[in-house]
């Protein structure tokens, strides 16, 4: 039978007096360090976190605004360029291949309601809080030169929202009215309304160009005809709308991002009932805007979610968590979780190692906490798995319901909430 005890000495870790140094015990062997386990495990839980973090598709962020970013607008020919405006009436313009500002303005006083570019490039218009609506140069100006304006329109009241003519030299604002203006002129050439609410967006259709909408606080969605002096139809939603968008393929469709949480498709040959009712946010809608194939569209919300929905569907088929109360503009990828390019030796030898430590201690606790949703990311679910999530919710919700309900009170069957919509001709 063999016994095997432990020894220890006092003389080895037990100070004399309470001046001397603490005694730490060495391993002299230059082979084993006596903390390489820890190390590996810190090295591979950071591997783990940094694999998680990377594994939403963000790109970059493009950061110089000193306030909140409030409205944006894409360049018609150059798709690298991008303008911004913000809540102290500062407008950039952004270079999204090198992802720096080219160009700094200071255009209003007060927030920048509205932003938009001619449909030849060459120029951009803004509105504000200061009651104008400005032209500006897309290129800045020549040495020495002052910062100006190539026209400015001084307005009676506040310009909630402005969008260009696709094809000719005429562009729309929004207020308390529509008014259609020449780019040559100081006074409107029309004033269209319907209602005395505030309209909070105008667009124009990218395909039948004489055609525009707007959007009201008083619910409801109004689309104009510029060749006639008074609006077309009216459609009145159950809560308000914050914007809409005209898909770029399908000239008579078009999307409202409303209060309700949802988004609505309507065709505008028959606004009796919307397309389809695409569902999935969790607060108000605040934004929509398609893609150039027409097949998807993308829409943010108030709850700090940017989600990207077919056309086809009720139901999005991917979304990523997006804080947008800081001071920046956040560039995104839809399928990104690899690195783009070629990776050089070292890289690659430092991927080999983590994924190497990662294997060696893929049963710890908190790695496998981190690392269980390998394919997809925290924030980012599947469309089958929301849906089991949901329903599940709605099971516990009728079933609360029904526990604390009156006998005889239960309806034996439960009707569908319908969307009803009113419409105006």
């Amino acid at each position: 039978m063999k016994v095997k005890m432990l020894s220890r000495n006092p003389d080895n870790y037990v100070r004399e007096t309470k001046l001397d140094l603490q005694r730490v015990p060495r391993n002299y062997d230059p082979a084993l360090h006596p903390f390489e386990v820890p190390r590996e495990y810190i090295r591979a839980l950071n591997a783990t976190k940094l694999e998680r973090v990377f594994a939403k598709p963000f790109l970059a962020s493009l950061d110089g605004h000193r306030d909140g970013v409030n409205c944006l607008a894409k360049h018609p020919e150059k798709l690298a360029t991008v303008l911004s405006g913000a809540c102290d009436g500062e407008v950039r313009i952004w270079n999204l291949t090198q992802r720096n500002c080219i160009r700094t303005i200071q255009a209003h006083e007060g927030f920048v309601r509205g932003i938009c570019t001619r449909f030849c490039g060459t120029s951009f218009f803004t509105v504000g809080d200061d009651k104008t609506v400005k032209q500006w140069k897309m290129d800045g100006p020549g040495y020495g030169d002052e910062e100006e304006p190539l026209h400015t329109i001084l307005g009676k009241t506040v310009y909630t929202g402005i969008d260009h003519h696709w094809k000719e030299a005429v562009f729309a604002t929004c207020g308390q009215q529509v008014d259609i203006w020449d780019e040559q002129r100081t006074n409107p050439i029309c004033s269209m309304t319907w209602g005395f609410d505030s309209i909070s967006s105008v667009k124009f259709n990218p395909i039948e160009t004489f055609l525009l909408g707007s959007c009201a606080s008083d619910r409801n969605i109004v689309l104009y005809d510029m060749r006639q002096a008074t609006p077309l139809k009216k459609v009145i939603l159950d809560m308000r709308t914050n914007t809409i968008c005209w898909n770029p393929m399908e000239a008579f469709i078009f999307t409202a991002a409303n209060e309700d949480y949802n988004l609505y498709t309507f065709d505008m040959r028959a606004l009796d009932t919307p397309v389809m009712v695409h569902m999935d946010h969790v607060s108000a809608v605040l934004d929509v805007d398609y893609s150039p194939t027409g097949k998807e569209f993308v829409s943010a919300s108030f709850d700090k979610s940017i989600r990207i929905f077919p056309v086809d569907k009720s139901r999005s088929s991917k979304y990523i968590m997006c804080g947008s109360d800081e001071m920046n503009i956040r560039l995104w990828k839809a399928n990104a979780s690899e690195k783009l390019g070629v990776l050089t030796s070292r890289e690659k030898a430092a991927k080999d190692y983590n994924q190497k430590l990662k294997e060696k201690f893929q049963h710890y606790p908190h790695i496998k906490r981190i690392a269980r949703h390998r394919h997809l990311p925290k924030s980012i679910y599947s469309q089958i798995q929301e849906q089991r999530i949901m329903k599940e919710a709605r099971r516990r919700k009728e079933v609360n319901r029904i526990k604390h309900s009156k006998p005889g009170s239960v309806p034996l069957v439960s009707e569908k909430k319908k969307h009803v919509v009113a419409v105006v001709k």
